[in-house]
C-alpha cells in the first residue's frame, strides 16, 4: 500500500460453500439436512427473487465482484481471509449442527481468485462434513499453495502460526483461534492425536497464556503479529467485557492487530494502546440474500478493511474501509445512504473503544485513533 507502511487486508467470513458453490462452474451435491431447506439451490432461488436473476456457471471471481479491482488499486501486502466453508465432496454431515458448508474442491480457484496470503480455518463451518472434511480441505488448500492456519491434522500444526515474508525485510506472523461463542462445537477441538481446530471454550486467562506463549516466542524485530479470532454472536454491537480484555490481553503481550470474526454484520472497532482490534467484520460473501429477520443490521453491506500499521511498533496509522453490498451473489459498490449508516453505526459503536470513523469524500470509512 506503499510508503513506510505495511498494509494488510482483512475481511470477515468467506463462505463459498451450499449456494454460492451452486453457481459456480463445478457445483457439487446440493444435499442440505436444515430443518426447512433441503437442496443449497433454494438458497439461489432467494437471491433470485429479490434482485432478479443470478447467472448459474459464473466464473470463479463472480463473487467477487468489485472487491478485486479495488484490492488491486490499494495493493496491500498481505491478504488474511476467513474461509468458513469445508471445502470437499464428504457426504458426511457433523451431528448436532444445524447448517452445514461444502464446496466442491474444483471450485476453489474463486477463493484464489483474490489472491489470498493467509487462510484462516479455525471457525465453526471448516468441519462441518467431517474429519475427513476438514482433510480434504486442508489438502486441497495446500495443492493451490494457500497457506492455512488455526486447523490441522493435530493440534500443533492448528496452532501453528502462518508467516509471510514483508517488502521491509520483516514477517507477518498469524494465529488463528475459534471460540465457543461462535458456535464451535468442543469436540472439533484439535487434539494431539486428532485433527480440528484451534480452539478455546471462552476468552479465559488459561487461553489467553498459551497463546501469549506462542507470541512472545515466536515474535522478532520488525515482525507484525496478527491474531484472527472467531468469536462472538452474530448478531448486535454490544461487547461482552471479557471478550475487550482477551483483545487487550492479546496487544498487551505482542499481538499488533486483532482480527475478529463470525459476526454478520460489522461490529465496533477498538483501538488500544495505539494498535487496532477488529471485534467483528461482518459477513464478505456468503448466500444470506433473500433471507429476512434481521433488517435493521443492514447484513446485505459487507467491508474491506484495509489496515496501514508502522513497522518499527505495529502501531495503526489508519484503517480504509470499503463499502460493498451482496446484490445478486456479487459484491458491488454500496450506495450513499448505505455508507452514511455505516459511518453512523460504526462511529457510534467505536468511539467508546478509541476509533473515530471518518467519512472520506469519495465514500470510503477512515478509522483513525480517537
Amino acid at each position: 500500500m506503499g510508503g513506510d507502511l505495511v498494509g494488510l487486508f482483512l475481511c470477515g467470513d468467506v463462505m463459498l460453500g451450499r449456494g454460492v458453490d451452486q453457481i459456480l462452474p463445478h457445483p457439487g451435491d446440493p444435499a442440505l439436512r436444515e430443518r426447512y431447506v433441503h437442496d443449497a439451490r433454494s438458497y439461489v432461488a432467494l437471491a433470485e427473487a429479490v434482485n432478479g436473476p443470478v447467472p448459474h456457471r459464473a466464473d470463479f471471481s463472480y463473487p467477487w465482484g468489485v472487491a478485486l479491482d479495488v484490492l488491486d488499486a490499494a495493493a496491500p501486502d498481505v491478504r488474511v481471509t476467513n474461509l468458513e466453508t469445508a471445502v470437499t465432496t464428504s457426504d458426511e454431515f457433523a451431528p448436532g449442527k444445524a447448517i452445514h458448508y461444502r464446496m466442491h474442491p474444483e471450485n476453489l480457484p474463486s477463493l484464489t481468485a483474490v489472491r489470498p496470503d493467509v487462510c484462516a480455518l479455525a471457525n465453526n463451518h471448516v468441519l462441518d462434513h467431517g474429519r475427513q472434511g476438514l482433510a480434504d480441505t486442508l489438502d486441497t488448500l495446500a495443492k493451490h499453495g494457500v497457506r492455512t492456519v488455526g486447523a490441522g491434522e493435530d493440534a500443533e500444526a492448528a496452532a501453528r502460526p502462518a508467516i509471510v515474508d514483508l517488502p521491509g525485510g520483516g514477517r507477518l506472523v498469524a494465529y488463528a483461534l475459534g471460540m465457543a461463542s461462535s458456535g464451535i462445537p468442543r469436540d472439533w477441538a484439535a487434539t494431539a492425536h486428532r485433527g480440528g481446530v484451534h480452539y478455546a471454550a471462552g476468552p479465559t486467562a488459561t487461553a489467553a497464556a498459551r497463546l501469549l506463549t506462542r507470541i512472545r516466542d515466536a515474535k522478532r524485530p520488525g515482525d507484525i503479529v496478527l491474531v484472527s479470532l472467531h468469536w462472538g454472536s452474530n448478531w448486535g454491537y454490544a461487547l461482552s467485557r471479557t471478550d475487550v480484555d482477551y483483545g487487550h490481553a492479546l496487544i498487551d503481550a505482542g499481538a499488533d492487530v486483532v482480527h475478529g470474526h463470525s459476526s454478520h454484520h460489522p461490529r465496533p472497532l477498538e483501538i488500544h494502546r495505539g494498535k487496532l482490534v477488529v471485534h467483528g467484520c461482518g459477513d464478505l460473501i456468503n448466500d444470506y440474500e433473500g433471507i429476512t429477520g434481521y433488517e435493521q443490521y443492514r447484513d446485505y453491506l459487507r467491508l474491506l478493511y484495509l489496515v496501514s500499521v508502522r513497522p518499527d511498533d505495529g502501531r495503526l496509522q489508519e484503517v480504509r474501509i470499503i463499502p460493498l453490498r451482496a446484490r445478486r451473489m456479487r459484491l458491488e459498490h454500496a450506495p450513499g445512504r448505505d455508507t452514511r449508516w455505516l459511518h453512523d453505526v460504526l462511529g457510534r459503536t467505536s468511539r467508546p473503544y478509541g476509533a473515530q470513523i471518518d467519512l472520506d469524500e469519495d465514500g470510503t470509512l477512515v478509522a483513525r485513533p480517537a
